[in-house]
């Protein structure tokens, strides 16, 4: 029988080779790892148990909280606050930076997360997940926290991922030394080594974007769509089109066989043309991810994971996927940019 790995052994692997490991992210990792059991569990079940539906109150994004939403996000406050490692946490569901309490050991670290990525998908049985960010704090850990602590740049995270709750419940993670997956085991109880090494395919066949909202996309958006439909791109054919709305299942899928997800800028609201998806909690661990497994992520002009956070819950147009397919994005927004300049 071929040697299982287990994430746990995978981490502590890992801790081995890195210079004057204390043993802290391990331990985050551990609580974390622990968390998605528990969430796991609660999903396999939700139909079951008074989990499902809506809670009556409104997130900080102003959307209606799901039940397993909100279960969610309590179970990861409470396992990580305990896992003496943290200093601070922050969640999609709270509009603040989530201090540790004094009253609780400690550490250097901070994560940031999305409890429940694609809960609008819940009550029909649709793939969601867990996204998370985690970094280390930059200020003297014996003063006050600072905002610039949790505002980091995507560059500067020490690792990423997200778990998929599913037909199997998978962990994806990255530590910046390329992206691994583990699938759980119900009969033992731990997440086994599945996927090692995941690389996306450099070219891709798929294309993932809400197309009922292209009206109110700009030009180079509409030109980027035109480009994936058209029988005179890469492959000489349209790409497929591939869209469940969850972005942990849409990306994930992207990861394994190759294509690219677009969440663009809405052009609704001319004040704030920015998009949906949050810079910090979905997109940097995503940029994270993609970026380590040989793809690409842009806001269509930058690289995702150089911009500077200006607030926690900041918005940014996403395009994810394939290095060709997210370059073909980059192009055709860059030629939009000098057109518009020579005017």
């Amino acid at each position: 029988m071929a040697q299982q790995v287990t994430v746990t052994e995978h981490i502590l692997l890992h801790q081995k080779m890195v210079p004057g490991a204390t043993g802290q992210f391990t331990r985050l990792f551990n609580e974390l790892v622990l968390s998605a059991k528990i969430i796991s569990r609660a999903v396999n079940k939700a139909g079951l148990v008074d989990v499902l539906g809506f809670t009556g109150e409104v997130n900080v994004q102003g959307e209606e909280v799901k039940k397993l939403d909100e279960y969610a996000n309590r179970i990861l406050i409470h396992r990580l606050a305990r896992s003496g490692v943290l200093c601070a946490m922050a969640s999609e569901e709270n509009a603040d930076i989530i201090e540790v309490p004094e009253s609780l050991p400690r550490g250097e670290y901070i994560i940031i997360f999305d409890p429940l990525d694609g809960s609008s998908n819940i009550d029909v049985n649709v793939n969601i997940g867990t996204i998370f960010s985690i970094f280390k704090r930059r200020s003297d850990p014996d003063a006050a926290l600072m905002s610039g602590d949790v505002l980091q740049k995507g560059s500067e995270q020490v690792a990423a991922g997200y778990v998929l709750y599913g037909s199997s419940t998978m962990l994806v993670f990255t530590c910046g030394d390329g992206v691994h997956g583990f699938t759980h085991d119900p009969s033992v109880g731990e997440f086994i080594l599945s996927h090692p090494n995941i690389r996306i395919p450099e070219q891709g066949k798929i294309y993932s974007v809400n197309e009922g909202y292209e009206r109110y996309w700009d030009r180079q958006t509409k030109k980027a769509l035109a480009y994936f439909k058209s029988p005179k791109n890469a492959l000489r054919k349209p790409y497929s089109g591939r869209y469940i709305g969850s972005l942990v299942a849409d990306f994930h899928r992207n990861l394994l066989y190759g294509g690219i997800f677009m969440y663009p800028a809405d052009l609704r609201d001319p004040k704030k043309p920015t998009g949906k998806l949050r810079l910090t909690c979905e997109c940097n661990p995503m940029a994270f991810l993609v970026e380590q497994a040989g793809g690409m992520a842009t806001d269509g002009l930058n690289r995702i994971l150089d911009i500077e956070p200006e607030h926690l819950h900041q918005r940014v147009p996403f395009f994810c996927g394939s290095l060709n397919d997210v370059r073909m994005v980059q192009e055709i927004f860059e030629a939009e940019s000098r057109r518009k300049k020579k005017k």
